[in-house]
């Protein structure tokens, strides 16, 4: 007698449920979803200790009759397909029919369920995979499962169960997944008797972000719709200043169903570039709708990961809806100003108002030291189209002043001045900014590389005394290997011997930055890449770090004339709200909030 045999139908049952029952979150997912199949518009949710000693899902929709409450829980047994062309358009959340027989394998369940038309619901009871027979009860319309104990008889995966709170926390997880997309479902979550969410049917899609992310500011998501192509896009996207250590907050929506995909992931990455800092991931909810035979939900039991079949279209589609309305969103961060407490003791209340008075007499004696700019002294701000080879603001000639009579100083338009050589305030119509003189000069730079290096090669200018460095052979290798992207910035090297090399030409834009230094530093960037990324993705690397050394330093003392043109620069750009590192440039304050720390309002 041969040793291979043919498992019994439970023992497939269970090893199947080993890839679609991860723990009491995968059952509760499966079987929202098929009330949701079911035409379901109310749904309630039930657990205790986590879903590992109850799961209990109740709903409305039309419910089954005697014969297919029982052939619900056999293997592959399903109403979403008939043939294998249905395969080529599903258009429901569950359709491979194993997820129910594997729930039953692995637990005690009790099912009832009513049609419509019946006037008594019909009992199942299953008990790992051994089946009473179907019998009249009474219920009402629509159906409900419980499964208990699960696991009880497979003790080797019931170890593997977490903390009630830790396997509640993925049940939350999966109600969330299924209460974005369906913004028509009347939705409860309950855990050992306590309502957790209930989502009412007619609520906005905000307000649902609002009740299940209480800790997200849903009122100032930024909110983006396209439709192209039979492609429809619909985005909320969170401020960059919302943004989060990991892709916690990133949900993607493809028809209905949650999904995740490499090249969305890359997508959304690439919408926020140079305006998040690194390894910073946004706040994103995208909801995609599309044809359903462009793409292949069948790819894994979990049903999570999708195939599309035109996956370079998908991912312009949606880097372009959500990159055009961030370029076109005033992304400057407003100030936080701090708000004492609620209720205070006499003593608390004098000490603020002492530090109150204290904040408005250091203002005071501040703004007599930096008196406002002399609007006599006029200056040209209009900004020069072509970058000083310094870098930095084209130098202004001031007008001569007017010497018949003293200065007078006037409070119209636009005043500003530089404090600690790194910060620029500058006063405007609603109150005053302040200006990380470097993040702003570093973020314009990089807006004006990109786009030069977009047309071709940075202009670059020949050296009189051509520098010479020295190399490593890994450093020669990583020349040779990355020439297209050091020609890119209007770099020529040449070898000049066995391990050296010499600076020929060198970008205009980096004149009083050291060409020895510069390309040693460039050289160690692309050294340190280990492996081959894509050549946009490494050159936009370069130039993030090339507009960083070229631009002004904290710490360095600008001319009024500098100020003057580097604000007027500023106005030529969409969006430079953030340095291509992600930190803020400007910060906004608003005479109201002022006006409530100083307690005028």
């Amino acid at each position: 007698m041969g040793r291979i045999v043919r498992l019994d139908q439970n023992m497939i049952n269970m090893i199947a449920a080993g890839e679609v029952i991860e723990r009491p979150a995968s059952v509760v997912k499966e079987l929202i979803e098929n009330s949701i199949d079911a035409g379901a518009t109310r749904i309630t949710v039930a657990v205790e200790d986590g879903g590992r000693r109850l799961i209990s899902i109740t709903d409305n929709g039309e419910g089954m009759v005697a014969d297919d409450l029982a052939a619900a829980f056999e293997s592959h047994a399903t109403s979403k397909i008939k043939d294998t062309t249905d395969l080529n358009g599903i258009a429901t959340l569950g359709f491979r029919g194993e997820a129910l027989a594997s729930i039953a394998s692995i637990a005690h369940i009790r099912a009832v369920s009513r049609t419509p038309k019946s006037d008594q619901a019909n009992c199942i009871e299953i008990d790992c995979g051994v089946s009473k027979p179907v019998g009249p009860c009474s219920g009402d319309v629509g159906t409900t499962i419980q499964i208990r104990d699960i696991f009880y008889k497979t003790p080797a995966r019931r170890k593997f169960l977490r903390t009630a709170n830790t396997e509640m926390g993925h049940v939350s997880e999966q109600f969330t997944r299924i209460a974005l997309p369906h913004g028509r479902l009347d939705l409860t979550l309950v855990h050992n008797g306590k309502e957790l969410y209930h989502l009412a049917g007619n609520l906005s899609l905000r307000q649902r972000i609002a009740q299940l992310f209480p800790m997200l500011p849903a009122d100032d998501l930024i909110e983006t719709q396209t439709e192209e192509k039979g492609i429809r896009i619909r985005a909320l996207l969170g401020h960059p200043s919302a943004s989060r250590t990991n892709n916690q907050f990133q949900y993607a929506f493809l028809n209905g169903r949650f999904i995740r995909d490499k090249f969305i992931s890359h997508a959304i990455k690439e919408a926020h570039r140079g305006l998040l800092e690194p390894n910073r991931f946004p706040v994103a909810f995208l909801f995609i709708e599309m044809p359903h035979e462009e793409y292949d939900v069948n790819v894994h039991p979990t049903k999570t990961e999708v195939r599309f079949y035109n996956s370079n279209l998908v991912h312009s589609q949606i880097l372009s809806t959500m990159r055009e309305k961030l370029l076109g969103t005033d992304l400057h961060m407003p100030a936080k100003l701090p708000s004492g407490p609620p209720s205070a003791s006499e003593d608390s209340r004098q000490v603020q108002r002492a530090r109150r008075q204290e904040i408005a007499d250091a203002m005071a004696d501040f703004f007599k030291q930096h008196r406002p700019v002399n609007r006599q002294q006029q200056f040209d701000l209009q900004p020069d189209e072509r970058p000083s080879r310094a870098g930095t603001p084209s130098e202004l000639k001031p007008a001569i002043p007017c010497e018949t009579a003293p200065p007078e100083l006037s409070f119209e338009g636009p005043k500003y001045l530089q404090i600690h050589d790194s910060y620029i305030v500058e006063q405007t119509e609603e109150g005053f900014v302040i200006i990380d003189q470097h993040a702003l000069h570093e973020a314009m730079l990089y807006e004006t590389l990109r786009q030069r290096a977009g047309s071709g090669p940075l202009e670059s200018q020949r050296l009189l005394l051509p520098e010479t460095l020295d190399v490593t052979d890994a450093q020669v290798d990583t020349i040779e290997n990355n020439a297209d992207v050091i020609a890119r910035l209007g770099i020529e090297l040449t070898p000049f011997g066995p391990r050296t090399y010499a600076i020929q030409a060198f970008p205009t834009l980096l004149a009083k930055v050291s060409p020895v230094g510069f390309v040693q530093d460039l050289v160690d960037l692309l050294l340190s890449r280990k492996a081959a990324p894509n050549p946009e993705d490494l050159l936009d690397e370069v130039l993030n770090m090339t507009a960083c050394k070229a631009a002004i330093k904290a710490g360095q003392k600008l001319t009024d004339s500098e100020i003057g043109q580097l604000l007027a620069d500023r106005r030529r750009y969409e969006s430079i709200s953030r340095c291509p590192h992600g930190r803020p440039t400007t910060i906004t304050f608003s005479i109201g909030e002022l006006e409530k720390q100083f307690k005028r309002t």
